[in-house]
């Protein structure tokens, strides 16, 4: 197959509409997974616009309900060729954030596909169903035009990412066989520059703690009070104050890294420059340092009190959402007992620390120098020209160790996205762009696969 010919074809999809049409189908798909969901929206994802797609490329598609009471559905599609050849794991989240409708300006809406110039918004767009859709796409146009894959081609997808990946290592425990590859090849996340291909081989952990102060029953008069009853807000802010400084820098010992090593560092170095704020995060590291190589923490929400109609009273409990973003050499289950160490020694054992509702995320890196990595690089340097940004790992998270930890597979992760999309919030968008290079790449990519094939069988 002549590879030039083949990436025209990709191009094609996208420039004849094809792309945004796909797309407008699956955003109008409403499977949130957070608190405005509905339990069979997200089975209508995989049953209704999954499985006929993939069934029509000659996968055999099973939908399996989630290990766990309560939890979301999961695909696995599988399309064995031969079995000498090597197989690449392909994964995807077809659950979207709440849609939060009223947070969109005006002319937009979470669950319509709209065009405006290069960019395309709706929910899902950024994360994470363009970016799937992409990679299936690329797959498909490969066995219209070939006739085969080449290689055999496994694909997983979840409906509970957004919800901390709900039951998604326990399928995996239970179901190694149905997922048993040589590599997992996905795309979530940013890139790092718009304009350049970006690899990921590993994400930083993630994990939610909720922070709080009951000190009673009910609320007290200011007045009458003041001066005489503790203010639960104060201690809390107080006691969040410890684990930081005023620059952010994490002040709990345990929670500082060791992994950030001259080799990591050496790989970081080139990285293009990152918006930021000059006086936060820790002063001796650089912007990329502090985001793929360091630990952060950060408060999401604190409530005392009614912040829309205050009254003159002090409140009798404080609370505060908080979670850490940590990297590999962080031990994730000691972040929760450090913290309650931390907070004792600086007098604050009033407050309660738990870890919040949902599943923590480990911290995974893979090393730049596998063989499967170095064979990806060479060819999104040969497809697009450049050589993409190699990252040890995400700043986000992702349940990339349910790949490294339960299927022993080497992770590479081609983002299609950019990191001013909006994901989580308001307006998310893809950018035109993007998706075009990033179907011409994953084209090339499973092409050059199945051009290599038996070679990387004997490598893996």
């Amino acid at each position: 197959m002549d590879r030039t010919h083949l990436i025209e074809a990709a191009a094609h999809y996208v420039d004849g509409g094809g792309l945004i049409a796909d797309l407008a189908s699956l955003v109008a798909r409403r499977s949130v997974s957070q608190s405005e969901g509905r339990l069979e929206d997200l089975y209508a994802y995989l049953q209704e616009d999954m499985q006929p797609l993939l069934f029509a490329m000659g996968f055999a598609v099973e939908i399996f309900e989630n290990p766990r009471e309560g939890g979301a559905p999961l695909l696995i599609a599988s399309r064995i060729e031969d079995e000498s050849l090597p197989t690449v794991l392909i994964y995807g989240h077809g659950d979207v954030c709440n849609g939060e409708a009223h947070r969109w300006r005006e002319g937009l809406e979470p669950f319509t596909l709209t065009r405006e110039g290069d960019k395309l918004y709706g929910r899902g767009t950024a994360d994470n169903k363009i970016q799937h859709l992409i990679n299936i796409k690329a797959l498909e146009l490969l066995i219209r035009e070939t006739g085969r894959l080449g290689f055999n081609a496994r694909i997983i997808l979840e409906m509970a990412e957004e919800t901390g990946s709900f039951g998604l290592r326990e399928f995996f425990t239970a179901n190694r066989e149905r997922l048993a590859a040589d590599v997992l090849i996905a795309s979530d996340g940013p890139r790092l520059a718009v304009d350049t291909p970006t690899m990921f081989m590993g994400s930083r952990g993630g994990m939610s703690i909720n922070l709080m102060v009951n000190l009673r029953d009910g609320d007290h008069h200011s007045g009458n009070f003041g001066g005489l009853l503790a203010d639960p807000a104060i201690i809390l802010a107080q006691a969040i104050a410890t684990i930081t400084d005023a620059r952010g820098q994490i002040l709990v010992p345990e929670w500082r890294p060791t992994s950030l090593t001259p080799d990591i560092r050496a790989t970081l170095r080139d990285l293009p420059p990152r918006r930021h704020d000059a006086e936060w995060g820790e002063s001796d590291l650089t912007p990329s340092e502090r985001v793929f190589g360091w630990n952060s923490f950060a408060v999401l929400a604190m409530s005392s009190g009614n912040i829309n109609a205050p009254q003159n009273a002090i409140s009798g409990s404080a609370r505060a959402a908080c979670q850490l973003r940590f990297v590999v050499g962080t031990d994730m289950d000691d972040i929760i007992p450090a913290l309650r160490r931390h907070l004792d020694a600086h007098g604050f054992s009033m407050v309660e620390v738990r870890p919040a509702r949902g599943e923590a995320f480990r911290a995974t890196r893979f090393s730049p120098d596998h063989p499967w990595v170095r064979f990806v690089e060479n060819s999104l340097t040969r497809s697009a020209g450049k050589r993409p940004h190699v990252l040890p790992n995400l700043a986000g998270s992702l349940p990339n160790d349910a790949f490294t930890d339960i299927l022993g597979l080497p992770t590479i992760w081609i983002p299609h996205s950019h990191a001013e999309c909006g994901q989580h919030g308001p307006n998310e968008h893809a950018l035109a762009p993007i998706a075009r290079e990033g179907m011409q790449l994953m084209t090339a990519l499973f092409l050059d696969i199945a051009e290599n094939a038996k070679s990387l069988k004997q490598t893996a």
